[in-house]
């Protein structure tokens, strides 16, 4: 059964969808630093950079594997945040930078998109080589669908150690959430997004300028027009409809096998109500959907002595 009745609500003064998410992505500071970087290589001559931070002296038996939202990576706040919640739970903690996202431009001409979990599979495999006997993942936003597309991709043949996973804020069906977000009420977000993804195709041309070509690239208004533009050719789509079909997480999350919580705030600016799957939650026992009624897109802040919001406590109590 999904839990519809959330505990959490928001401090004064940060009631709505746009506030929670402002606030959490513009002002929050995590005093946590990683241990480490790793660079994995890929099979396809390109690298995964991955960020390592370990619960203390000697080793940890488990670990969670965390992976961002678009345009994001390990060093936003939400990142630190649950890794640093993780760590002093005595878990370790893996933070995935996809593809391009860990401040130096990845090699191929494709980068990361909504549904690529071949990159996800490979830092799991190397996650597992390390001897871990529990591992967990946790996604946000872009990261969530991922994390939910991997579990429903390989449903009872998921490997025994992944013990669960948990996404926030995740948009489950790409369409419609891509919709939502070019509203015009979304106007500043999209404009956010579209600056970075705009720096990172003019690398890409330089980089590539037989495959990718910045010709149009400051006429596109949406982050859809440039899925279909970029995103969807450079990853083999037919266009971004092609691409938002074959990557949404939300016709394989009945094939999930492990606990999962897909955690999803009512007045999240980005989500429309398909990503709200209450009666297929109902009908699926390893999937919970929470639903407060607060708490934005990856916000859910909380004030309190251990700099810890309410999503970071509700990820790893469900995921303990």
């Amino acid at each position: 059964m999904p839990i519809l009745d959330s505990s959490y609500s928001p401090p004064p003064g940060l009631n709505g969808g746009h506030r929670q998410t402002l606030y959490a992505s513009l002002l929050r500071r995590v005093d946590f630093e990683y241990d480490r970087r790793e660079r994995l290589a890929t099979p396809d001559d390109d690298f995964l950079d991955l960020d390592w931070a370990a619960a203390g002296p000697g080793s940890s038996e488990r670990v969670v594997i965390l992976t961002h939202g678009l345009e994001g990576s390990a060093d936003r706040g939400y990142m630190r945040g649950m890794a640093r919640a993780f760590v002093r739970r005595g878990w370790d903690a893996c933070a995935l930078n996809l593809r391009g996202c860990s401040g130096e431009p990845n090699r191929q001409v494709a980068t990361y998109h909504s549904g690529k979990t071949d990159d996800l599979a490979l830092v799991i495999d190397r996650v597992l080589a390390e001897g871990y006997t529990s591992v967990s993942l946790v996604g946000f936003s872009l990261g969530g669908n991922l994390t939910l597309k991997y579990l429903g991709e390989r449903g009872r043949d998921v490997d025994a150690r992944i013990r669960g996973a948990a996404a926030l804020s995740a948009p489950v069906d790409l369409s419609a959430s891509a919709d939502r977000i070019d509203r015009w009420t979304n106007w500043h977000y999209v404009q956010y997004f579209l600056r970075s993804l705009r720096r990172k195709m003019r690398v890409k041309a330089r980089q590539h300028p037989d495959r990718v070509s910045t010709r149009h690239l400051q006429e596109i208004r949406t982050l859809r027009g440039f899925d279909d533009a970029y995103t969807a050719p450079l990853h083999g789509f037919e266009g971004a409809t092609d691409y938002y079909r074959r990557a949404s997480s939300k016709p394989l999350l009945p094939d999930i096998s492990v606990p999962a919580l897909l955690l999803n705030a009512a007045n999240d600016p980005f989500l429309p109500p398909s990503c709200y799957p209450r009666e297929l939650a109902r009908a699926h026992g390893p999937l919970t959907l929470e639903v407060p009624e607060s708490g934005g897109h990856v916000g859910f802040v909380a004030f309190n002595n251990r700099g810890e919001y309410w999503s970071e406590r509700r990820t790893t109590s469900f995921l303990s």
